[in-house]
């Protein structure tokens, strides 16, 4: 741990994202990511190899999936002594594992390993109530059927009712899409500007399917072979006609258009040492050379979703580098006018010197750098499948370019933000 090693992004594969409660009803997060984890594997010749690690996660997952990364990748026809564990840090979870096995590659504690993630909410954890799950206990430790009947006999029909995941969050009570209204109130953002934003994700992501960028990153599942999400055929005019979700007032902007849709699916990233990737003949598409995670209190103070341009500022800062000095942007849509809240923010010399504590604003960026590819708009947003998904794509990119650096930035769940700088010389 002398010395820290370069990490390189050797590529990736993922399943089409599918919109919930269709192509993959019922398929489990297991299911998924050993799917990637096998197109993987296959992909780069590891049958039957060790890895150092493999790290993936699921937001919306069962009970019984405590150990999920290692389950799939018992099957996944790696090597079964290769070691797995989950994370989750909700939207930004495969970006994240990213960089946990970056880390380890860096310090030399392994030489390569996967990391990933995977979505499903057509297969969602529905538990019990709390009172019903309570009697359940309590009967388990009665003698007798007659104290089983004591515990039971009070049990009423609203007991029986189920409990689907919360969709808000815990401390304001305000769903994603609630809080990103707010943000967009406060910051200005106007619907048209939103639609616009949707409408050339949409419009980037065709163009990417017709160029055929994805044939080497997706891989059928399911039937599907294209993420189903993209409207090649939407327009500003469909787009502007949609009803507003998260608030009926008139300040209202956020529609079902300029938000991510529910979606399932998955996706992994194979990471090595340089000296790893060389002396086994695999690609080097870029590397991954910083990551940076920050959080905000979004009960009292800063908006739910703004935390990637707190982590932005450090990333930046760490990397002794300024915001234009990046040929792509992957900043993550988890709705429209959460990115255009950062972008504003970042140009605002009053956020960056009162909230970033700078001597300056960050400034623009260069729109035409910004998800070229697509965004979570138009691809769709399984929740830690995204982080991979943009890593991957973004590592093309820059290898396509042959030269470049990218700027990640994912906002998340809970007021936090993942960000990362990809970049090949």
């Amino acid at each position: 741990m002398n010395s820290v090693r370069k990490v390189a992004i050797i590529g990736g594969t993922r399943t089409p994202f599918a919109r919930s409660m269709g192509k993959y009803m019922s398929v489990h997060n297991q299911t998924l990511q050993e799917h990637v984890l096998k197109s993987l594997v296959q992909k780069f010749n590891l049958q039957g190899k060790t890895l150092g690690e493999v790290c993936m996660g699921a937001v919306m997952k069962h009970s019984s999936d405590w150990n999920m990364a290692r389950e799939a990748t018992v099957g996944s026809g790696l090597n079964p002594a290769t070691p797995a564990f989950d994370i989750q840090r909700a939207c930004g979870t495969s970006l994240e594992a990213a960089i946990l096995v970056a880390n380890k590659i860096a310090l030399g504690q392994i030489e390569c390993g996967i990391a990933g993630g995977s979505d499903t909410n057509s297969d969602l954890p529905i538990v019990f109530s709390e009172n019903f799950r309570t009697k359940m206990l309590t009967s388990f430790k009665a003698k007798t059927g007659m104290e089983r009947f004591h515990i039971w006999k009070n049990l009423k029909f609203k007991d029986l009712k189920p409990i689907v995941p919360g969709v808000v969050e815990p401390r304001t009570g305000l769903s994603m899409g609630q809080s990103c209204e707010q943000m967009a109130q406060q910051w200005q953002i106007e619907r048209q500007a939103q639609d616009e934003l949707a409408f050339t994700s949409h419009q980037n992501a065709e163009k990417a399917y017709t160029d055929s960028f994805y044939d080497d990153i997706v891989t059928e599942f399911n039937g599907l072979k294209k993420d189903n999400n993209v409207r090649a055929t939407t327009t500003l005019e469909k787009l502007s006609t949609l009803r507003t979700v998260f608030d009926r007032t008139d300040k209202a902007t956020l529609t079902a258009g300029n938000s991510t849709p529910l979606t399932d699916g998955a996706a992994a990233t194979f990471l090595a040492s340089e000296e790893y990737a060389k002396a086994n003949n695999l690609p080097i598409m870029a590397y991954l050379t910083f990551g940076q995670a920050t959080a905000v209190d979004f009960v009292n103070d800063e908006g739910l979703l703004m935390a990637p341009a707190y982590a932005v500022a450090k990333l930046l800062k760490q990397a002794e580098c300024s915001l234009q000095d990046f040929d792509f942007y992957e900043i993550h849509e988890a709705f429209a006018a959460q990115v255009l809240c950062t972008l504003k923010a970042w140009n605002s010399e009053d956020f960056c010197k009162n909230k970033l504590g700078l001597s300056t604003k960050l400034g623009e960026i260069d729109a035409s750098k910004m998800n070229i590819k697509g965004g979570s708009l138009a691809l769709g947003h399984p929740f830690a499948a995204t982080g991979s998904r943009i890593l991957t794509s973004l590592a093309k990119m820059i290898n396509e370019k042959g030269t470049g650096r990218g700027l990640i930035s994912v906002c998340t769940a809970g007021g936090m933000g993942v960000t990362a700088i990809v970049e090949k010389n």
